[in-house]
């Protein structure tokens, strides 16, 4: 099929959706260099913060890390004293990866701080606002994922 010089419809909010994520990546990622911390690594405690562990693989599907990226991050964070792994009881292939006192600890810190760096954003729009945002991202999320199953 030819390419048409007609401009799809949804290009503009494309547009404004990678350059509104490229804008959240700069004052977030900026925020969470000043913490002592890569994106990854605050990620990771973000994720494994208030819970009891998750394997490896959890891990992975709930963080935005991908598993090559994931492995090298676990293990600069272990060196740390961040998290600990424990073989898995039932499968000694799977890992369990929790948060070590210390990790805790700095979550304790960092997860509130990085909440209030974030709301200051966030404050400028109104309720009404961010939830009318939430409903049309998470249409646009179903969207794509009615795609991906077909």
């Amino acid at each position: 099929m030819p390419y048409s010089a007609t401009k799809p419809a949804f290009l503009p909010a494309l547009r404004q959706l990678v350059s509104c994520a490229q804008a959240f990546e700069r004052y977030s990622a900026g925020h969470v260099r000043t913490l002592g911390l890569t994106e990854s690594q605050f990620d990771v405690i973000a994720t494994l913060g208030n819970t009891k562990g998750m394997t490896c693989r959890e891990l992975g599907e709930r963080t935005l890390i991908t598993k090559g990226t994931l492995t090298g991050v676990l293990d600069r964070m272990e060196a740390r004293g961040l998290i600990t792994r424990r073989v898995d009881e039932n499968d000694a292939r799977r890992a369990q990866i929790a948060l070590t006192a210390e990790g805790e600890a700095l979550f304790a810190d960092v997860f509130p701080a990085h909440l209030k760096h974030l709301e200051r954003a966030f404050s400028r729009l109104s309720e009404r606002e961010l939830n009318g945002l939430r409903a049309g991202l998470s249409d646009l999320r179903d969207a794509f994922e009615k795609e991906l199953a077909r």
